[in-house]
């Protein structure tokens, strides 16, 4: 006991650290505070925009203990834009708190857990959601109706039920950006595809305006003694174990990748029939959780293990018969990693998520370039601000660079201080004024963010415990990702401008 109370008052210690940087690190960040832990996050379509911010659908869970229905909750928010929000109020949030960029619109009485939410690439007011029962749940997110989520409360009734698994199906979940299809896996071993094309019509026309809280098809839905079923188009079997995560290729709705249990990645083509087309045996040396395809090369696939490593795949070396090794072995986590996303917005950039409480954002283009060595090959970005196992995160598609996280934290304890920590604090809260004036201060623009900031973050934040459950929007600031020419011209020219202000007498 008298050791778990040490690690928590070390990693309080480090959270306080954490949040002194993020007038440097942040150009935008947002806390919401959430009564019950959600397991899942997604942003849903831009429906106003305005000079200052824009305004956009997000869509959570709420997992109970039982004294209220769990629920599915569609939030408004309010995306800051680029260089706008102040430093001084990115680093002023209370954890007790929910943000005022996040208001709830609709909440949606959910049949068990939510344990994954998927968007509809052609209709992102559609979405299915993964619970703990073989079925895979359809929602018409603006017909639904409105409900108060109290004891007793009747449940919501979903637009559309997918059948076909055998066995629970509670994580593997995703959705076609090609065509309306469905995928999931589950622990029967099996990946199940769906197509709801005939159903796709019906559903969108009863929600075409995204401020719409009821209509007649969401009065119908509530109403029905059953929502409809759908059959699948194909059950694929190659897995010995539950299946943990899938994800369709970016360009075709007939190709599809699965990792599971057994620590095999498979590639599948719908056309060839139900069994593999390529299988990875021993992809990782444990349990593969997550796997991402990139939608801007779709030559290059991400997989995520409890082995703490990110691992990349070239498609095209992949070969039959087990045989396969990744392109790039990404070893920053200190913990099971849980999710792998790629950037939508640059092909060589991705994020993935742990139970360290690390959100890392990558970019494989800087393996063998990096100039640090205690900073992992690949990584330029570590997100700190939970303090447990990030169980989800979201790339923003319509505000590049804005990411949406969860997080599963524990209970809280006080922290104290070691010289080492309070040092680099002192010395941060003294260039912490003005993020560019900041790096004005070093010769090498780069020297304060690879040697400085990210060290910092590496090996002094890694995670702490909290009692609130929340989630975060933030955007890391431009001159992190930027190339180099442009960051060195305008921290000179902001460094010619200081030097020709008049000092105040």
């Amino acid at each position: 006991m008298k050791e778990r109370s040490g690690s928590r008052a070390a990693v309080d210690e480090r959270y306080a650290q954490w949040k002194s940087l993020i007038p440097v690190l942040y150009d935008w960040f947002a806390n919401h505070n959430l009564v019950w832990p959600s397991l899942s996050c997604r942003w849903g379509p831009q429906f106003e925009k305005a000079t200052y911010k824009n305004r956009q659908r997000l869509y959570l869970s709420e997992q109970t203990d039982g004294s209220v229905p769990n629920t599915l909750v569609i939030a408004n928010c309010e995306v800051v834009k680029p260089r706008v929000a102040a430093a001084e109020h990115i680093s002023q949030f209370n954890e007790e708190a929910r943000s005022p960029f996040v208001k709830k619109y609709k909440t949606i009485v959910h049949p068990g857990e939510v344990n994954r939410i998927r968007e509809l690439p052609q209709n992102s007011k559609i979405i299915a959601t993964h619970t703990d029962s073989p079925d895979v749940l359809i929602w018409d997110v603006e017909a639904q109706p409105n409900r108060h989520a109290v004891l007793g409360a009747t449940e919501s009734r979903p637009d559309l039920i997918l059948t076909g698994h055998q066995e629970n199906a509670e994580f593997a979940l995703a959705m076609c950006p090609a065509e309306p299809y469905v995928l999931s896996g589950g622990k029967d071993k099996s990946v199940v595809l769906w197509s709801i094309q005939d159903h796709i019509s019906a559903l969108g026309d009863s929600s075409s305006s995204p401020g719409a809280s009821g209509s007649k098809q969401a009065v119908k839905t509530a109403n029905e003694k059953e929502s409809p079923k759908v059959d699948p188009r194909g059950i694929f079997h190659g897995h010995d174990s539950t299946v943990e995560d899938v994800q369709f290729c970016p360009s075709s709705a007939q190709e599809f990748c699965s990792v599971g249990d057994d620590a095999c990645l498979i590639l599948w083509d719908a056309r060839s029939g139900t069994s593999p087309a390529v299988k990875v045996e021993k992809a990782h040396s444990g349990d593969v959780h997550c796997v991402d395809w990139n939608p801007l090369d779709v030559n290059y696939i991400l997989t995520g293990s409890a082995d703490n490593s990110v691992r990349m795949w070239d498609r095209r070396n992949l070969g039959s018969g087990g045989a396969g090794s990744p392109i790039h072995k990404f070893e920053g986590h200190k913990a099971a990693v849980l999710c792998v996303q790629w950037s939508p917005d640059r092909a060589s950039v991705f994020g993935s998520s742990a139970e360290d409480g690390f959100l890392n954002v990558w970019d494989h283009e800087k393996v063998g370039k990096k100039k640090n060595s205690n900073v992992p090959a690949g990584l330029f970005f570590q997100h700190a601000g939970h303090r447990d196992k990030i169980v989800d995160f979201h790339w923003n598609s319509s505000d590049p660079w804005t990411i949406v996280s969860v997080s599963d934290d524990g209970e809280s304890t006080g922290g104290g201080g070691t010289l080492q920590v309070l040092l680099f604090l002192v010395i941060l809260q003294m260039i912490v004024i003005n993020r560019t004036k900041a790096s004005c201060i070093f010769a090498d623009s780069r020297s304060y963010w690879t040697y400085i900031c990210l060290p910092v973050l590496y090996g002094f934040i890694p995670y702490g415990f909290c009692s609130y459950f929340f989630f975060q929007i933030w955007r890391m600031s431009d001159l992190i990702y930027r190339p180099e020419e442009e960051v060195l011209t305008e921290l000179e020219n902001f460094k010619s401008h200081l030097a020709s202000c008049t000092p105040r007498n």
